[in-house]
């Protein structure tokens, strides 16, 4: 049966942990990227260390493209378990590369071991696309350079699988439009896009407990510390993670912590602390499913309530959640400002999906935003937390400058002395809670279509992607998009467009409607929501469905 895939190809590889499926995705995206092609991939992983049934997606697209497809064109199974597990998504349209169709096993074996599985697999998708065989090689070469004494069989490998694809093309027509630019363009997670924004923001501290999906972030910033000379801590838990990252603000250093809701709960004493010494803070937060342990390698947009709400008493926070990994740098180079701005903590929410899928990105301007210090240098009669109109009191350092830089975690004076004054006490939460309407203006909703709208679907975090396609592909007159980047404080500009609307749908991977619930307590806005909570986000063709 010969089958042909127009401007965009979805491949699906399964199989054990352990199989080699991450190197699968490594190989085919960089490869096929450099070959000039747009390149989507987003990862499913079951929380062991061994069996079980792991996949990945790649998406080859002639368009840039950040969601996932339900329909698999090519499906790659390394093992009987993975077919079982992804039979529901395969049609007759699905083209299964099982043993029948290449030996996979019996040309593994006969270089050796079983472990060569997944580099005949690269080689046969390769094929597919008739990539020059000099270039594969090229990268195979380069891949296992730590480990040379296994380049010749993985060469053999992958050329075993090419000659095979190649037989196949002939069969299989892959038509999917080439831009020699997107070779030069970035290639990165969501995970190294928020480490990368910290440090142009000028992050040059992390202090972190290990939770997944958040980890890879403290890695990529390990990974970047010496070349900008950042500080990385791994602590022995979470409250010593948000603790020693107040401690380096309040010495001057622009810190960062990184975690997942269950670390995040630890953390809220300290998130409180923030808000009443009015130290800066930046905390990351990579949404997975919950609660309690729940499924740890999965996607949720389930704590959105726990950043609004977390820590006790009310004190203003600014909450921040990137679409893609574009918008993840810029977020996260301005989380860092906005913290040093108006001194309150500011959450940044992704999620398991945002983290681990891997985007091709035309650049990073990390001189796009303009860093800038709002610290001061303290004189003698310098008090910390003074009142004025703004509520932003001048931050002094420890040391720059002949004033007492005093803070506490009791009510205080405008010294940081500890206080009862009633009266004061009164002065003092208002002058807090005074920042939060100029942050209302900070960062705008992004608006996507026509002014003519009736209905007008919004989102926040990342189902942008899967929005703006499901979209693009219903065609449908009458209705247009906004995106929420700055969850709270709401910006204010937004009620504009939320009036305008006869229907408001919500589009957020969980059970209650969190977002949708946020909108009716700040702007009395009545919605519908579009849910899911499954553990898996939203794939394209599900949203086209659910939005009809």
């Amino acid at each position: 049966m010969r089958r042909k895939y127009l401007g965009d190809v979805s491949i699906v590889l399964g199989g054990a942990a352990g199989q080699g499926i991450q190197t699968i995705q490594d190989l085919l995206t960089h490869i096929l990227k450099a070959e000039g092609y747009h390149v989507f991939a987003m990862r499913e992983v079951m929380s062991r260390v061994r069996g079980g049934v792991n996949s990945t997606e790649i998406r080859i697209s002639d368009k840039r493209v950040s969601a996932y497809l339900e329909r698999m064109d090519i499906f790659l199974p390394l093992n009987p378990e993975a077919t079982k597990r992804y039979n529901y998504r395969i049609t007759d349209k699905t083209f299964v590369v099982d043993e029948k169709r290449i030996p996979m096993s019996k040309i593994a074996k006969s270089l050796g071991s079983d472990i060569y599985k997944n580099i005949v697999a690269v080689g046969f998708i390769l094929g597919l696309f008739r990539v020059e065989k000099y270039i594969i090689e090229k990268y195979i070469k380069n891949y296992f350079k730590d480990k040379p004494k296994f380049i010749k069989n993985n060469l053999e490998a992958v050329s075993k699988g090419y000659h095979i694809g190649k037989l196949y093309s002939s069969k299989i027509t892959i038509d999917v439009k080439k831009d020699k630019k997107i070779a030069k363009e970035l290639y990165m997670d969501g995970s190294e896009a928020i480490a990368l924004g910290a440090i142009a923001g000028g992050c040059n501290f992390i202090s972190s407990y290990p939770m997944s999906p958040s980890t890879g972030v403290l890695v990529n910033m390990a990974k970047h510390s010496k070349n900008f000379e950042v500080l990385v801590e791994q602590v022995e838990d979470e409250i010593a993670a948000i603790n020693m990252s107040l401690g380096a603000w309040y010495a001057g250093a622009r810190g960062l912590v990184t975690t997942s809701g269950g670390g995040f709960d630890l953390m809220t004493e300290g998130l409180s602390l923030s808000g009443m010494i009015e130290t800066p803070l930046v905390v990351h937060i990579a949404q997975r499913s919950g609660p309690a342990t729940g499924l740890p390698t999965r996607t949720e947009q389930g704590d959105l309530d726990l950043a609004l709400y977390a820590g006790h008493g009310e004190y203003p926070r600014i909450v921040l959640a990137p679409g893609d990994a574009e918008e993840a740098f810029y977020l996260t180079q301005r989380a860092m400002n906005l913290a040093d701005k108006y001194q309150v903590p500011v959450l940044i929410l992704t999620d398991q999906f945002l983290v681990d899928s891997f985007y091709n990105i035309p650049s990073l301007n990390p001189t796009k935003i303009k860093n800038k210090h709002y610290f001061v240098k303290s004189t003698r009669d310098y008090k910390r937390y003074k009142l004025n109109s703004s509520g932003i009191s001048p931050r002094g350092l420890p040391g720059f400058g002949r004033g007492l830089v005093c803070v506490d975690s009791d009510e205080h004076d405008e010294g940081g002395h500890i206080t009862e004054n009633h009266s004061l006490r009164n002065k003092m939460v208002e002058k807090r809670l005074r920042k939060l309407e100029p942050i209302k203006s900070e960062i705008s909703p992004e608006f996507i279509g026509s002014n003519k709208y009736k209905t007008l679907v919004v989102s926040w975090g990342s189902t942008r992607g899967v929005v703006k396609e499901a979209l693009e592909k219903s065609n449908r007159k009458g209705i247009s998009y906004l995106h929420f980047k700055q969850v709270y404080p709401l910006p204010r500009n937004s009620l504009n467009y939320l009036k305008k609307a006869k229907k408001i749908i919500v589009v957020e991977n969980n059970a209650t409607g969190q977002f949708a619930k946020l909108l009716r307590r700040e702007f009395g806005v009545e919605s519908s929501s579009v849910l899911k909570y499954s553990g898996l986000p939203f794939s394209v063709e599900e949203l086209v469905k659910k939005l009809k």
